[in-house]
């Protein structure tokens, strides 16, 4: 009896936990879970995409009529976050129309449409926006998943589509509602006579741009450059570290700049600045490509005139790159925490340097001859 009693037992919390789990995800498999209030439009010709799988965020949705459509936007109500969802006319975040949800108590939840008139807090506006939205709500369907229910006077949606999350516990308040800055976002292009999605090209080829930039242009730049003037006595491993990884920043860094110039044209975005700097850097490291390739000899009277220019191109260049990644983020909307990491890198890089430039100068002073010592002072070069 005691045995029996203990199976039933057991098979009721596997059935609980079975339950609980298939209300708390959703999945283009799965039907939609029955809520309490009645959807005001036919769902049995939903289509469906998942649109954000790292999010499980899900989207359903249907043309009801010639200039209506339809749409459930289903997300997980577990990470205690609002969630958006943004119809873009060229893929970007500014300027589009976002409608966000957020629930931080059980039923208790708010749904606003807000128009990204840039990245800053009040550039953000509640109530604003290009969408024509009608009969929406935003309800659980269970504990931990919830449906954006709306429809959209249109001929056509946009097929670019942003997602964000926001960060965990805060929430638009009144009567501001002000938009906490999301912590993740994603965008996408779907086609809706199909239900498929691009798979977030546009943002894979964004971070590729970034990241080969960051690394090419700046970070690696400069620990070649490092080597190159503070590490002259292991000669000639000196040359060929510097050689080599500094052969690896500039390929890096034009790949980086072709995938820059490829995005800018799939967005028709206009980021003048940003492009021009970059071209600037690109010439720069041609210029140092060529300065290589043309070298002289040590013993060559222009050897100094080159060394002079050899130097200076490059100091120049990662200043340019730096600068340019600074605006890079700030143009491509990262959080603060690309900020913070890349402006610790550069940190760090940065004291290295005034430590190895103090230590070169005093070994250089004492290796110098005092004039008590010879009558014929020789002049001593810095390392460069």
């Amino acid at each position: 009896m005691k045995l029996a009693y203990f199976c039933q037992i057991l098979v009721f919390i596997i059935l609980y936990s079975s339950s609980t789990f298939v209300t708390s995800q959703d999945s283009c498999s799965s039907n939609l879970v029955q809520i309490q209030f009645p959807i005001p439009f036919d769902t049995s010709s939903l289509l469906c995409s998942p649109v954000w799988p790292a999010h499980n965020f899900i989207l359903r949705y249907a043309k009801a009529s010639s200039d209506v459509w339809s749409f459930i936007f289903s997300i997980p109500l577990d990470k205690k976050a609002y969630a958006a969802i943004g119809f873009s006319k060229d893929g970007n975040m500014v300027g589009s129309s976002a409608i966000v949800g957020w629930m931080p108590s059980a039923g208790a939840g708010g749904m606003k449409l807000y128009y990204l008139g840039g990245k800053s807090q009040d550039e953000v506006v509640h109530d604003k926006g290009d969408l024509y939205i009608m009969n929406a709500s935003f309800v659980p369907a269970s504990a931990k998943l919830g449906y954006f229910i709306f429809q959209l006077k249109t001929t056509q949606p946009s097929s670019n589509l942003i997602f964000a999350i926001g960060p965990n516990g805060q929430f638009p308040d009144y009567p501001n509602y002000a938009l906490p800055q999301h912590i993740d976002q994603t965008s996408i292009t779907i086609d809706y006579s199909k239900g498929s999605t691009s798979g977030n090209s546009n943002l894979n080829l964004l971070r590729s741009h970034g990241v080969l930039n960051i690394m090419g242009w700046s970070i690696l730049m400069i620990i070649g450059s490092i080597i190159a003037r503070y590490f002259k006595q292991w000669d000639p491993t000196w040359f060929y570290f510097h050689a080599s990884i500094q052969a690896f920043s500039f390929v890096a860094g034009v790949i980086g700049i072709i995938c820059g110039l490829v995005l800018s044209k799939k967005l028709n975005t206009k980021v003048t600045h940003h492009k021009n700097i970059g071209i600037v850097i690109i010439i720069l490291g041609f210029l140092q490509v060529l300065a290589v390739v043309f070298r002289p000899g040590k013993e060559s009277k222009i050897r100094k005139y080159w060394n002079w220019y050899h130097h200076n191109v490059g100091r120049i260049l990662i200043i340019f790159a730096v600068l340019n990644t600074f605006y890079g983020l700030h143009l491509g909307g990262e959080g603060s925490k690309w900020f913070l990491a890349y402006g610790v890198i550069i940190a760090v890089l940065v004291i290295i340097v005034v430590i190895l430039e103090i230590r070169m100068r005093i070994i250089a002073r004492r290796e110098t001859p005092s004039k008590d010592n010879s009558s014929y002072p020789q002049a001593v070069e810095l390392p460069y």
